[in-house]
């Protein structure tokens, strides 16, 4: 079965380049929590390649989708899409490869900042949301336009993970008085749409031979604050990412504490996704946005 699946790569991959592709190497990369990743050779040309079960097509193509919407800006760099294909158990998706380290030095960090504010500054978008629903790792993420952004991200994001949380068994607080709330605090805030990365955490980004780069990403058109806070979730960015950031984008007041609110979204969909000490941290951060 594996080896029909290679074989199923190799021959879709010929067929999209127009010429005869025949992987040599196949190198795991590790890192991952959802997907199984390689880089594959034919001995001259290299790609990136993820792997998972049939029925993750349409993941695949969905991120295909966004990798294609966020190259459209010409601000950060992301791997082209080259193919999404399927073998008879599996589902792959296709990008082009770059040798990476990690985006810890200070010259790169300042420039993906400066790339990350050129982003947020690009388009027209009027509303909230996306064309299409996403997923945020395995996590469907909605994305109904909606000009109002409080109510946009109180339901569409806060509430919709509570709501799954709750469907495990797990209530942390009243789903429709937490969502109010959050709605109330976000009330007076109504920023441009900006297209988002959406999953912007430091293993979703990386230093290239051509400069910064990110991956993965779970796009929709949104407060750029949100992406801004994610960066200091988990692993804080190098601090010259923060300054070249401000350089083409500065942050507005109050940004501190909705940086609580926007956080809770990824930790509530870190438990749905992983359980285990994710609990505690949201625990946490409700009880500190019930404190402001």
């Amino acid at each position: 079965m594996v080896r029909d699946m290679w074989q199923a790569i190799a021959d879709q991959l010929s067929e999209t380049l127009m010429f005869s592709f025949n992987i040599v190497e196949k190198s795991p990369i590790h890192g991952g929590d959802i997907n199984n990743c390689y880089m594959i050779s034919d001995g001259e040309q290299r790609y990136f390649v993820k792997i998972n079960q049939r029925d993750f097509y349409s993941n695949f193509e969905i991120e295909a989708d966004n990798i294609h919407t966020l190259r459209q800006s010409k601000s950060v760099l992301i791997p082209e899409h080259i193919l999404t294909g399927k073998s008879k158990d599996h589902a792959f998706l296709i990008l082009n490869y770059f040798p990476t380290k990690p985006l810890d030095d200070a010259d790169n960090s300042y420039r993906f900042g400066q790339q990350l504010a050129t982003l947020h500054q690009w388009g027209e978008q009027k509303e909230y949301g996306f064309d299409q629903d996403n997923y945020i790792g395995a996590t469907l993420q909605p994305n109904k336009w909606d000009k109002k952004w409080s109510r946009f991200f109180a339901e569409q994001r806060i509430g919709w993970q509570l709501q799954l949380m709750k469907e495990k068994g797990i209530t942390l607080v009243d789903i429709g008085e937490f969502t109010h709330l959050i709605q109330d605090r976000l009330a007076g805030h109504q920023p441009r749409p900006s297209l988002l990365h959406g999953d912007l955490w430091s293993g979703n980004v990386a230093t290239s031979p051509f400069g910064p780069i990110c991956y993965d990403p779970a796009c929709y058109w949104g407060d750029r604050e949100c992406d801004l806070a994610m960066t200091e979730l988990f692993s804080k960015f190098h601090p010259d990412f923060y300054l070249g950031y401000e350089t083409i984008f500065s942050v507005g007041s109050g940004y501190e504490e909705r940086k609580d609110i926007y956080n809770l979204y990824h930790l509530l969909n870190h438990y749905n996704q992983f359980g285990g000490s994710y609990l505690a941290q949201c625990e946490s951060s409700i009880s500190r946005i019930l404190s402001y």
